[in-house]
């Protein structure tokens, strides 16, 4: 087993009890190599060193599990997904979920096909669209159990975005750094209106990085209002506040 693949295996059991097997270090590491490869023509990430890719991509994405128990049948949706972040990882790692991945920009979207086919994912879809425009869909409004984002927005604005998606008892995780605290507290109106609910405020430790992570896990406690999500461009221009 190649050296990045140990360390992979060993943080993954250490951080997030998750024993991987060798099918899944095997996909982990053909991840690595096309994300390195595409990345020579498609701007998908500044992060390109093995260990780096490692440490900031996939343990990242994993660390999702400390507030994410996905039952078999659950569903997931990844909004602003970029080249596969976190839900790719998640998917590996929980191969019987049902995994949307939401990502606006084309070659984004063509590389996590590609990722996708490449390593034989099943119930797997790839939406190329922009969030607001899925969360006034018929097809994805209050259809899934999970939703998931990482860097994509303020917490305001991604609770417009993410909220919307989930049914009523669905979890909403935001993955944030430093800011991640303050964010949550400064959103208490966009939960309210919303129909979420602040569950905690979860801080992830990764091996190697000095910043404290922390995931924002938010239930949806009641229906969001149907105007929201509103027009494209819109929540980030003018965020609900109080």
């Amino acid at each position: 087993m190649p050296i990045e693949q140990q360390e992979l295996s060993r943080a993954a059991e250490s951080l997030f009890a998750l024993r991987l097997t060798d099918g899944q270090l095997h996909a982990f590491a053909l991840y690595a190599r096309e994300l390195q490869a595409w990345n020579l023509r498609v701007n998908l990430t500044a992060i390109t060193d093995p260990h780096e890719i490692e440490l900031k991509h996939f343990l990242d994405s994993l660390s999702c599990l400390l507030a994410l128990t996905p039952r078999p049948e659950d569903s997931v949706v990844d909004v602003g997904s970029g080249a596969g972040f976190p839900g790719i990882p998640l998917k590996i790692a929980y191969p019987q979920i049902r995994m949307v991945l939401v990502e606006s920009i084309r070659k984004k979207a063509e590389f996590c096909r590609h990722l996708v086919q490449l390593l034989g994912l099943e119930g797997v879809e790839v939406v190329q669209a922009r969030a607001e425009l899925i969360g006034r869909s018929a097809e994805h409004r209050g259809s899934y159990d999970w939703a998931v984002a990482r860097a994509v927005a303020r917490l305001p604005v991604l609770l417009e975005y993410l909220l919307p998606l989930l049914r009523v008892g669905g979890v909403a995780i935001a993955q944030k750094g430093e800011s991640g605290p303050g964010e949550a507290e400064r959103a208490q109106p966009a939960l309210e209106l919303l129909g979420g609910r602040l569950q905690r405020v979860v801080p992830v430790e990764l091996p190697g990085n000095s910043e404290t992570r922390y995931l924002i896990v938010v239930d949806k406690i009641s229906a969001t209002p149907a105007k929201y999500p509103r027009r494209p461009g819109i929540a980030a221009k003018r965020p609900i506040r109080g």
